[in-house]
This record gives C-alpha cells, structure tokens and sequence, in this order.
C-alpha cells in the first residue's frame, strides 16, 4: 500500500460499507440507548432473518456460514485463536482460581460463540509494546493482537501483515457497537482506515474527562481547613500539608503534590498536572491553532511559559514534589498507596488505581476528588490524535478474522443489554476492580459520553426517579456496588472505589457542568514529536521549574525546538492540514 495515502481519512468506499449499521440518537445516554426499541433494531433483524432464510442451518455448512457472518452466530465447533496477552499487575484483579484463559470473560465468550482463546505469548503491561515489535519484527505474530504503537501498526499494514477487517465489520459487529464507534464521528474508525480499507479495529475509547485533584480529606479536616474551592485554595492546602508533616515519619521529607516529569499525559494516567496547565489554557504536548489559524505546537506559546512560571513558583514554596524530577511513575504510585503523599492530579478512575491499594492499607484514609478548572475549559483550537489508542488487528492468513468483530459484540453489547440474566459474573468483574487486562481483548468500546451516562443513571435510581429495573447490567452492578457502600455494611474496598469513581469523580463532573469536547483529529498525520525534541522539551521544562535556569531560557528552548527539527515537522503537519 502506499504510504501517503494512509490513515485518518476514511473513504467513501468504507463510509457506505458501514453506513447500514448506524443508529440514530448515538449520542444519547447509554442506559438509553442500551433499551433500544425492536423499531430501532429493524434493519439489523431484518438482515439477520434474510440471512438465516438463506441459510440451512441443519447443515454443518449452513451453521459455519451462519456464525462467519453474523454477529451472535455459535460456531458448530470450537474456534481457537492464538493470542499476545497482555497481563496486569495482581492476575489483572481476577478473582481466585480465574486465569487469562479461564475468567468469566472467556467462559462467556466460548459459552455464546464457541470461540477460545489459547495465549500463545503474555508479557507485562509497561513492556507490552517493547514485545509486540518483537514480534512483528520477526514475524512471529499470534492469530490476534493489539497494537498500542502508530508506527507499528503502519508496518504491518504496509508489509501486508494483517487481514482486511472491512467486511467482517460490516457483517458480524452488532448494531448497537456499530452507533457506539459512530457516536465518536468517521474519524475513529478512519483512525485504522488505510487506503480506503479497514485493517485495524481502534479502542472506542471513551472521554476520561478532565484531570481532578484528589486530596486526604481527612488530613483537611485534622488541620482544621475548608475544602478548596479554587487551583489556589489547594495550593495552600497542599503546603499546609507540608508544613505540618503530613504522612511523613520521622526522618523524612514530607512529600508535596507528586508530578510525572511529562507533566502532561498524551493517554489518561494520573500524576499529570494538566490542570496547571488548563488554568493557562496552555496545551503542552499537543498541537493547536493559534488566533492567526496557523497550526503551532502548544509547548511553545506564552500561555505555557506562564504555566510554567507557576510550577517553578509552586516548587519554590515546597508545594511541588521536590524531588518530582528523580520518581518514575511505579515510586509516584507508592507514595499514594504507601499515604506518604494527600495530593495528586488524577481522572475519575484513580479510586480503582492507585487509591483502592491506599484504603486496604489503610481504611481511615478519606480521598476527595475536587474539579477546580471548570473555569478553563479547553477550547475548541486544540486537535487530537489516535496515535496512542490501541487497535485489534488480525493476523494475515488466520481463518477467522471475524472473530474479533463477534467478540466485541458479545462482550461490549450483548452481555451488558441483551443477557442481563446469564451475564451476571462478567458484569460483576467491573464492580469487583478487574482490570481491562484481564479481557481477551485489552480494549474498550463504548458510546462517547458513557461514563457521564451511566452516572446520571445510578444517581436518578438513588433519587427515586428511574426504576432500577432500568439499568443495562453494567450500570446494576455498579448500582449494587454503590448501595452496598452507602448502608455501610460488610463494604469492601471494590465497593468503596465504584461509589468514589462513579458517584464521587464523576458526579463532581456532571455537577460542574463539563461537557467533552468536540475535537479536530490531525488528517495524514499523527503529529508524532520525534523523541530527541520531546526529551528536549522535557528537560527544558524541569530545568526551569526547579530553578537551573532562568524562565528567560524558554526562548532559548523554543528556538532550539524549531532548529532541531521542529520548524520542518511544523510545516509539514500544516501542509497536511491545510
């Protein structure tokens, strides 16, 4: 395939191939759209029904047939697929006795389609992608495989290595995964569109929102201060921490607000501090378009040398972690988890990881998430790419690329709207903290808004306003999870982190009024910044911060940026964006 017709523009070609699968109303919420109407599915049954008219399904053939080209179709025998695992810390939180080829996602998956998975290689989640090209090098690729690497992904479409996924899309992803994909635009299927052709199912992956500062409110209340209402208020309250020793032991430095020396994250991770950032509505590491319209990359504006003022004044008064600089991301999450620190920026999920550890150390730690940038709301000039999602590829040659379709289907939708009664351990596993690893497929597809939705429909139940007969089977289980932590009752620390995730993170979210934004999506390009500039941006910004340099020396840095390459990288994103 040629290179400069790749990725990000979905042709007109795949549009119409998918366009029969659309719903209307994708933007919905997803208990509502998870209770769609048989008028809403019509098209889909109709097609099914043709289909198994056309079909003698008394026949070994017959049933082949029907399971390679709808999405529910159980295979007359049993289906293996080779599969690179990858594996999370802890067995992934799997309940005991369950493995990686033994869970409820697996017995579920055999259960309704016959279909195995045999992990023919497993490797750890922060070495994961260090293995996969490995593999690709040595062409050595299992039957199914997620890619979370751009450029490796380009490689193996570009060498032929993987299956056209284009028809099995069409014809074995279920309605309901086809409006969640459609919720988000043409753009996040283009994203594993090359050349007009589906070769990579990219991870739906839904808004995470924006970062929220998680603090000890139980260190607040022991030092007699009011919960912060501002980025400032905070601040304060994070050097009274320090002043006073909080979580230090004799001996020991107190620790102030942990920082990830990226100080932005390109995918969702705590420890980042964005919202320093966002409170200059400065965007580091990302690329925007300035108040002339040109395309600028947004390290290198005066909105983020204030940002970056701000952290170097933040350091100076003890506030920032000061020895940030020195901590890789496993010594930030031990500090968490070990209450040597009571702040950090961190999404809605940060209940489930770092902080569930914290509490079943200890039990009387009391976290609070605080949404304090709902003033800054990010602008609409900031775009976006799909460079650091994850794609489910197939390998070239295996018999049965549709398997992947039909197990997204069965895991992502029938499970949680259509088999409320069977599905009840695999929905459990989202309550109980089991990590995404854990899934045959390590993505998530849902509808663009669904975390808020799903949110908006527990606390309407709590309320007395819905019916909890109402809820999919994955807004029940977080439901139940949430109740049983309200009555105080045997709670466990899996019940704790839906009602602090759920009900607390979110809720402070859709309380403070935030809504995703609707996002420009780089085209022919994933804006990737090569290593050499992103470290020199990186140990410019540390240097100023902590004082080794002068904030004079961002124009230094900016400068340097453009000559080491930067300023041809910047007109070739422009030219290709024009």
């Amino acid at each position: 395939m040629k290179k400069k017709n790749r990725i990000l523009v979905l042709g007109l070609t795949f549009s119409m191939v998918i366009s029969s699968g659309s719903l209307t109303g994708c933007d919905s919420a997803v208990g509502s759209m998870g209770k769609e109407t048989a008028e809403n599915r019509t098209d889909a049954e109709k097609s099914t029904e043709t289909e198994e008219s056309q079909t003698d399904n008394s026949t070994d053939s017959g049933l082949w047939k029907k399971a390679s080209t709808t999405p529910y179709g159980k295979y007359p025998e049993l289906v293996t697929y080779t599969l690179g695992q990858m594996s999370g810390a802890n067995n992934s939180n799997l309940p005991a006795g369950n493995t990686y080829e033994d869970s409820a996602y697996t017995r579920y998956v055999k259960e309704i389609l016959n279909v195995q998975n045999e992990n023919a290689y497993m490797e750890r989640e922060d070495r994961y992608d260090e293995y996969v090209n490995v593999l690709v090098n040595d062409h050595t690729l299992p039957d199914v495989l997620v890619v979370s690497d751009r450029e490796t992904l380009n490689i193996l479409v570009e060498n032929d290595m993987v299956e056209d996924l284009t028809d099995v899309y069409a014809n074995c992803t279920s309605p309901r995964i086809k409006a969640m994909y459609n919720s988000y635009g043409p753009q996040l299927l283009g994203a594993g569109t090359f050349d007009g052709r589906l070769m990579a199912l990219p991870e739906a992956v839904i808004d995470h929102g924006p970062c929220l500062l998680w603090m000890r409110k139980d260190w607040i209340d022991q030092l007699g201060l009011s919960e912060p209402e501002t980025l400032e208020e905070a601040m304060d309250i994070i050097q009274a921490f320090q002043e006073n020793r909080m979580g230090a032991e004799d001996g020991e430095d107190p620790v102030g607000l942990v920082c990830d020396t990226n100080f932005v994250s390109t995918t969702s991770q705590n420890y980042s501090v964005e919202p320093v950032f966002e409170k200059f509505y400065s965007y580091p590491r990302r690329w925007i378009k300035d108040e002339n319209g040109e395309i600028v990359y947004g390290s290198l504006t005066e909105e983020t040398r204030s940002a970056v003022a701000y952290l170097r004044e933040l350091y100076e008064r003890g506030i920032l972690d000061q020895n940030f600089a020195l901590r890789a991301q496993n010594n930030l999450r031990d500090l968490v988890v070990e209450g040597k620190c009571g702040a950090f920026f961190g999404l809605w999920w940060a209940p489930n990881n770092p902080l569930m550890d914290e509490i079943e150390n200890d039990p009387e730690a009391d976290w609070e998430p605080y949404y304090l940038t709902a003033d800054y709301q990010e602008k609409d000039n900031v775009y976006a790419s799909f460079r650091d999602n994850k794609y489910v590829v197939v390998r070239k040659g295996y018999e049965h690329p549709e398997i992947v379709m039909k197990i997204i289907s069965v895991l992502f939708d029938y499970s949680r709207f259509e088999d409320v009664e069977n599905a009840e351990e695999i929905n459990s596993y989202f309550a109980l903290n089991v990590d995404p690893t854990a899934r045959p497929l390590v993505i998530n597809v849902d509808y663009n808004e669904a975390i808020y939705n799903v949110t908006k429909d527990i606390r309407r139940v709590m309320s007395g306003k819905q019916k909890e007969s109402n809820l999919s089977a994955l807004e029940k289980s977080y439901y139940d999870a949430c109740m049983k932590y309200l009555s105080g009752e045997n709670v466990t620390v899996e019940d704790w982190a839906a009602y602090k995730s759920r009900i607390s993170a979110v809720g402070v979210l859709v309380d403070g009024h935030y809504n995703p934004v609707r996002r420009q999506y780089l085209v022919d390009s994933d804006g990737e910044v090569p290593n050499m500039l992103a470290t020199l941006e990186k140990n410019a910004f540390i240097q100023m911060i902590m004082g080794e340099q002068s904030m004079d020396y961002f124009d230094t840095f900016v400068e340097e940026w453009y000559e080491q390459g930067g300023q041809e990288l910047t007109q070739k994103i422009r030219e290709e964006n024009s």
